[in-house]
C-alpha cells in the first residue's frame, strides 16, 4: 500500500484536490480530510499494484492546481517584489501582458510549466510521504518560478515598449496641433514598408533627409518610413490619402492614423490605387 498526506490550510486548494481525487481515473484509491493542529491534512492511499501510476496521477494534480488555482498570486508576488517601482494600475497591466503572452504560445509555455512542477513533484513524493504544499511551493519549484520570471520579464518589457510608444505619439499629437499646415492635401502611396508621398497635383514629394528639417528621427539608422513620417510632421497636411496598394494596414499606418487621427483616409479602389496596382503589376514584383 502507498500512502501520501498533503498538508495546506488553503481552502481553495482543499476544495481542488478533493474535488480531482474524487474523479481520478484510477482504482483502488481511498482519500479523507482530517484537521490537526497546524494543518488540514488530505490523506490519500492507494492499495493497487501501480504505484508509479498512482504517483504520476498525484503529481498532474497538483501541477494543474498550481498553474490554474495558484500561477495568478505568484505573478502577482512576481511583479510586486521586482517591479515594486510601477504603480497598482500599471502592475495590473503587467499581469495582463503575462496572461496574453501565455495565451499566445499556450501549448508550449504550458508544457514548460507542466513539466517542470510535474518532475519536482513526482521526485519529492517518489522519497516523501508527506508533502506542505506551501514550504513545496516556497523551496522545490525554482525551474517552475523561472519560467515566470521570464514571462513577467517580457510583459514588463512590452509595457514598457508600449507605454514609451504612446507617449511618443502623445507628444507628435502636441506638435502637430500647435504648428500651422504647410498644404492643404498630401497622398501616401504604401506597399509593404515602402512609400511614395505626391502632393495635390501628383508631383513626388522628396522625402529625403537633407530636404527637410528633422522633426524626430535620430542620427544613427533611418528607414522608409521614418522619413515619411518626417516630411508628414514637417507638411502637417490638412488632409493625407493613404493609398494602399496591397491592402495591408501595419503598424507603420495604425501610427499614422493615432497620429493625425482624422486627417487620415484610407483608400484601395481609386484611379490613383489602380494606377500603381496596375504600375506593379507590369514590373518585376519587387519593384515600387
Amino acid at each position: 500500500m502507498k500512502s501520501l498526506c498533503i498538508k495546506t490550510n488553503n481552502s481553495n486548494s482543499i476544495k481542488y484536490l478533493l474535488n480531482e481525487l474524487k474523479y481520478l481515473n484510477l482504482e483502488n484509491v481511498c482519500f479523507s480530510l482530517r484537521e490537526f493542529k497546524h494543518y488540514k491534512n488530505i490523506i490519500i492511499h492507494y492499495t493497487g499494484l501501480d504505484d508509479d501510476m498512482f504517483l504520476q496521477s498525484i503529481s498532474r494534480i497538483l501541477s494543474i492546481l498550481i498553474i490554474d488555482k495558484m500561477e495568478e498570486s505568484l505573478l502577482n508576488k512576481i511583479i510586486f517584489h521586482n517591479y515594486f517601482y510601477f504603480d497598482l494600475c500599471e502592475r495590473r497591466q503587467i499581469l495582463n501582458l503575462c496572461f496574453d503572452i501565455n495565451a499566445n504560445d499556450l501549448a508550449y509555455i504550458f508544457d514548460m510549466k507542466f513539466n517542470s512542477l510535474f518532475k519536482a513533484f513526482y521526485e519529492f513524493l517518489s522519497e516523501n510521504k508527506s508533502l506542505i504544499l506551501q514550504g513545496f511551493i516556497n523551496f522545490r519549484i525554482h525551474d517552475y518560478f523561472k519560467i515566470l520570471d521570464d514571462i513577467v520579464a517580457e510583459a514588463v518589457n512590452q509595457y514598457v515598449i508600449e507605454k514609451e510608444y504612446n507617449e511618443f505619439i502623445s507628444l507628435l499629437k502636441l506638435y502637430i496641433n500647435s504648428q500651422n499646415s504647410q498644404c492643404n492635401i498630401v497622398h501616401l502611396i504604401y506597399l509593404k514598408n515602402e512609400s511614395i508621398l505626391l502632393d495635390e497635383n501628383k508631383e513626388i514629394i522628396n522625402t529625403s533627409k537633407d530636404i527637410f528639417n528633422a522633426k524626430y528621427l535620430s542620427d544613427i539608422s533611418f528607414s522608409s518610413n521614418d522619413f515619411t513620417l518626417n516630411s508628414l510632421l514637417t507638411l502637417i497636411p490638412k488632409e493625407i490619402y493613404i493609398h494602399m496598394i496591397d491592402s495591408h494596414i501595419d503598424e507603420f499606418i495604425i501610427t499614422l492614423q493615432s497620429i493625425f487621427e482624422n486627417n487620415i483616409h484610407i483608400c484601395e479602389d481609386c484611379n490613383i490605387c489602380n494606377l500603381y496596382k496596375n504600375y506593379i503589376k507590369s514590373k518585376s514584383p519587387n519593384t515600387f
